[in-house]
């Protein structure tokens, strides 16, 4: 099939019960103790850029809110939270495409299947600018609620194969979120890389009931929610954050590569009052000569040339 795991093995899927811990999925290993990684042309780091585009259902509790309800009950239908979010798809969106294409950085979106049907000019339009599609379920309902696990990964990759004439490679789940069996349900549905996993600054892989799987370093801390959201920071702290941490990793990457991701969101770093922050952080992170912008994908196909599953 496209897009299978070439190392996967057949396999009786797990159960919750029977699913591999993640102690059981990878082994510990410190980075300072690891081969050398090198990149090409003398480069040093990777920068991976996240978009993450959501489909909310105001039908039930949304998966965030910047407004507290009166009395700090939870209602449904919850207006000013999905207004909130949908200022993003109609406004926000397109002022990261228009700073992207600036800068001449194609990100990789994260994005919820469903998008490509309810709003597909927002899909057709990441499409043309050449974004790579990295599923992150049919919709953005929290994980660990959906019955049959299999079946959601399943459609999400069908609708988003027919939207782009290919099967996506890459998986983020919904707040980066796992259940024990998650991974295997990911690896069978034929996905060779991850973005869930937050503990590290560069790729390894993890094992999985259908083969090796690779994790890709991804950000909860370089993410606009954690910052702007749920911290409350100012305009410009992600900003500051980001080049901050750009800074350290690219002094460790003399000796040896390191990835530098981050995750922003239309409706928080696509707002008027942020905007010109976050077109300031992709100035910052492209004047330095020997830094690669690359999406998922290519990591990947980079790190599985050096290190083998």
């Amino acid at each position: 099939m496209p897009g299978q795991n070439p190392h996967a093995m057949p396999a009786v899927a797990p159960t919750e019960e029977s699913a591999m811990r993640p102690a059981e999925r990878f082994d510990y290993s410190a980075i300072v103790d690891r081969p050398k990684l090198r990149l090409p042309r003398g480069a040093r780091i990777i920068v991976w850029p996240v978009i993450n585009i959501e489909e909310w259902s105001i039908e039930r509790p949304l998966p965030r809110g910047l407004s507290v309800p009166p009395g700090g009950q939870a209602v449904v239908p919850d207006i000013q939270n999905w207004g909130w979010h949908e200022y993003g798809m109609r406004v926000g969106v397109w002022r990261l495409i228009e700073s992207l294409r600036r800068h001449r950085i194609k990100p990789t979106v994260s994005i919820n299947a469903k998008v490509c049907e309810t709003r597909p000019r927002i899909a057709h339009a990441l499409r043309d600018e050449g974004w790579e599609f990295m599923a992150h379920t049919y919709e953005q309902i929290p994980i660990h609620k959906i019955d049959d696990q299999p079946a959601m990964i399943r459609h999400t990759r069908d609708v988003l194969t027919r939207f782009l004439g290919k099967p996506p490679s890459g998986w983020l789940g919904p707040g980066r979120g796992q259940t024990w069996s998650t991974l295997d349900h990911v690896a069978e549905a034929g996905f060779s890389w991850f973005g869930d996993w937050v503990m590290d600054d560069q790729p390894f892989w993890a094992r999985t009931a259908a083969g090796p799987i690779l994790a890709v370093p991804y950000s909860a801390e370089l993410n606009d929610i954690t910052i702007m959201v749920t911290g409350l920071h100012e305009s410009d702290a992600m900003l500051k954050r980001v080049k901050d941490a750009f800074d350290v990793l690219y002094k460790e990457s003399a000796k040896s590569t390191r990835i530098l991701a981050f995750g922003v969101h239309p409706y928080v770093s696509g707002a008027a009052h942020r905007y010109k922050y976050f077109d300031a952080m992709l100035a910052y992170l492209r004047k330095h000569k020997d830094v690669l912008f690359w999406n998922g994908g290519q990591i990947h196909e980079w790190f599985a040339a050096q290190v083998q599953p």
